[in-house]
């Protein structure tokens, strides 16, 4: 092979690879294992690299614009969500600065939402205190009841998102198809504890 056919192959190999990330405030290039901020007003999370991320690790260093999404990860004991009105068994709840919880379950077409019931979270926290610790709009439960699944977790909200995220890309047909629930199942064993 000449050096210019192996170039040609070099380059068509890069142009095959998928984009790298990049930092959503300053775009640099960030490894896989990057953080995230949550863009308050938008309701978004982006991208950051270490340097951006270490800028708002105080709360006040955005005047609230912007909040560093937490790595903290918490397996609980089984959640009694039942009152909560899911009507599915997996799903995530985001509990708000003004005391609102939504509900979010994955779908074939993204995150549906639904407000839970005030009262009814409220029973929920009580039943099991490490909830109340949930930090506002960057923390969830995470729920999988599905298929006899027992699993309660404290995460940040971008694994809730990646979980979402799973599930659109897996789900094949009317009842997720043979592929979905392998698929989650991998992705909860795959959690590790984080304090």
């Amino acid at each position: 092979m000449t050096s210019g056919a192996l170039a040609r192959v070099i380059r068509s190999a890069a142009d095959r690879r998928p984009e790298a990330e990049r930092c959503d405030l300053c775009g640099v290039e960030t490894p896989s294992d990057h953080r995230h901020l949550l863009d308050v007003g938008n309701d978004e999370v982006l991208c950051a690299c270490r340097p951006c991320s270490l800028l708002f690790v105080e709360a006040e260093a955005s005047e609230g614009r912007y909040r560093l999404v937490p790595s903290r990860r918490v397996r609980l004991p089984p959640v009694g969500t039942r009152a909560l009105g899911v009507p599915v068994g997996l799903a995530f709840f985001l509990a708000r600065a003004d005391s609102t919880v939504t509900a979010h379950y994955p779908s074939p077409a993204g995150a549906a939402r639904w407000e839970a019931d005030p009262e009814a979270w409220r029973d929920v926290v009580a039943q099991c205190p490490p909830l109340a610790t949930l930090e506002p709009a960057v923390e969830a439960l995470l729920v999988n009841t599905a298929r006899s699944a027992e699993e309660h977790w404290i995460v940040p909200i971008d694994d809730c998102f990646r979980m979402v995220a799973l599930v659109r890309r897996e789900w094949r047909g009317l009842s997720g198809g043979s592929r979905v629930w392998p698929a989650v199942d991998q992705f909860f064993a795959e959690l590790t504890e984080q304090p």
